[in-house]
């Protein structure tokens, strides 16, 4: 019986699967699609992202095909100063395009034994007490003993189960593509320029190394009747012809698409032993450009705790506070799309509204408290009263003897001791035990989850031992 299938072979579900395989599990990705996308819907990865990344040692392969880039007009496009003193060790953006960033994971994924099925569309599930049915289009049947739902908005998993997708449809929809231009440059940047200052929804940029190869993003006319069915060239042409006043000679495309600003949230991210990840539990505008960075911070708070599940070790409520964290994450981003939408709409009150904003945000903590929440470095999850770090992931700050994220390759939990007086005793199996000390921590010790966040500070061993006991399950029986 295979441990896991992950269903969608995306950023989220191969995210998931690698840190799956941490812990040994045995991963099966599922993905319908027969080679990898070209389609650049992403275009590069935010902070709490590339924090993840460096979390398990793979940020340095990231930087190589990246640049970084410190610049604002994150929020709803309103153009300010990259904020100073963040709380993160990795104050930029990386920009990468997302067929990169799959084509990485994915190596990645292969090197540590997740097996990727391409090709392969599952159509039916049925679950009982002890296992998931997932019934492939080949007629293959494969029991495994959960299953995860990353395969997007239009999620079969999500279909299949019967979980309500509440929220608001698409109302505007736009088109996006590569192609070339026999347009010059200059006339290009010209033209983005004036546009630019009504229509944010609308952008030509150049790509890669070839010469008139760009990015076009411009407002489609409505709403598609089927919006699986991609655009023609012809669509873009009278598009750019209403939006800009000129098609820039646009020709032989790479890859044409089309978007919407639909925003809904799952009812439940969980059904019994099949769950939800990714735009599969929640679609929203592309505004800030949050939807990968979301799904990727969604698979790295459940990959340890459904790891934890297989081994048999997690505590009772363990798999479900993926939810309780999670979903109220997701409800964020949805309203921090809202707010954005409302702030690019062209009428006099959100125009007014817009302007109200961009004063604001030259007051510097407003601009960083924006940009922390598009960035995700500012979620808090809810894990009672406590110390101020309490449910916070931490930064990756500097110790005597190296650095915090280079000892967090493993998927572990780690207690940082600054006092040498604590144990793990009992919790080794899964808990590392570091005698360091920070000139950037200001607390005795505290106790990190496998994904970063805080889970207990202080200096009481007995206490210590009941957080242990909450997040890692009980103690093994030599423990004293």
């Amino acid at each position: 019986m295979i441990d896991v299938i992950v269903v969608g072979g995306g950023p989220t579900g191969l995210m998931l699967a690698t840190e799956l395989r941490l812990h040994d599990v045995r991963v099966v990705v599922l993905e319908r699609d027969a080679e990898p996308t070209s389609v650049v819907r992403s275009l590069g990865m935010h902070v709490r992202s590339i924090e993840v990344l460096d979390q398990r040692g793979l940020l340095e392969r990231f930087l190589a095909h990246g640049k970084q880039f410190q610049f604002g007009g994150y929020f709803a496009g309103i153009a300010k100063e990259w904020p100073s003193r963040m709380d993160t060790a990795h104050g930029y953006i990386l920009g990468i395009p997302q067929p990169v960033t799959e084509r990485l994971l994915t190596e990645h994924a292969t090197g540590v034994g997740v097996e990727i099925r391409r090709g392969t569309e599952l159509v039916g599930l049925s679950q009982d007490a002890d296992a998931v049915t997932a019934e492939l289009a080949d007629g293959t049947r494969l029991r495994t003993r959960y299953l995860v739902g990353c395969d997007g908005g239009r999620s079969t998993v999500r279909k299949l189960l019967g979980v309500g997708f509440p929220g608001e449809p698409t109302r505007n929809e736009t088109l996006l593509g590569v192609m070339e231009l026999t347009a010059p440059h200059d006339e290009v940047v010209a033209v983005m320029t004036r546009v630019r200052r009504t229509q944010l929804r609308f952008g030509v940029g150049p790509v890669g190394d070839g010469e008139g190869l760009y990015r076009v993003v411009v407002p489609a006319a409505g709403v598609s009747e089927d919006r699986a069915v991609p655009p023609t060239i012809e669509d873009f042409r009278q598009q750019l012809q209403a939006t800009a006043g000129t098609d820039f000679g646009v020709h032989s495309p790479r890859w044409l698409s089309r978007f919407g600003d639909a925003t809904r949230l799952a009812d439940r991210y969980r059904v019994d032993r099949v769950l939800l990840a990714g735009d599969a539990a929640h679609v929203h505008p592309p505004l800030g450009g949050q939807g990968l960075n979301l799904g990727i911070q969604d698979a790295f708070n459940l990959g340890w705790k459904l790891a934890a599940q297989v081994a048999g070790w997690a505590p009772d409520a363990l798999l479900d506070t993926y939810q309780a964290e999670r979903r109220p994450v997701a409800a964020d981003v949805l309203d921090n799309t809202r707010a954005q939408t409302e702030l690019m709409a062209l009428e006099a009150g959100p125009q007014a509204v817009r302007k109200l904003v961009a004063e604001l945000m030259d007051f510097e903590e407003v601009n960083r408290y924006l940009i922390e929440k598009i960035t995700a470095i500012s979620v808090r999850y809810d894990l009672g009263a406590g110390h101020d770090l309490l449910g916070r992931r931490l930064r990756d700050v500097g110790l005597k003897r190296g650095r915090l994220y280079g000892l967090m390759h493993q998927g572990r939990g780690l207690l940082l001791d600054q006092t040498g007086g604590l144990s793990v005793a009992g919790w080794a199996d899964r808990v590392d035990r570091v005698v360091d000390v920070s000139e950037e921590l200001d607390v005795p010790a505290l106790l990190l989850r496998p994904d970063g966040h805080v889970a207990w500070v202080g200096d009481d061993q007995q206490e210590l031992r009941a957080e242990l006991a909450r997040w890692f399950g009980s103690a093994t029986a030599h423990a004293s």
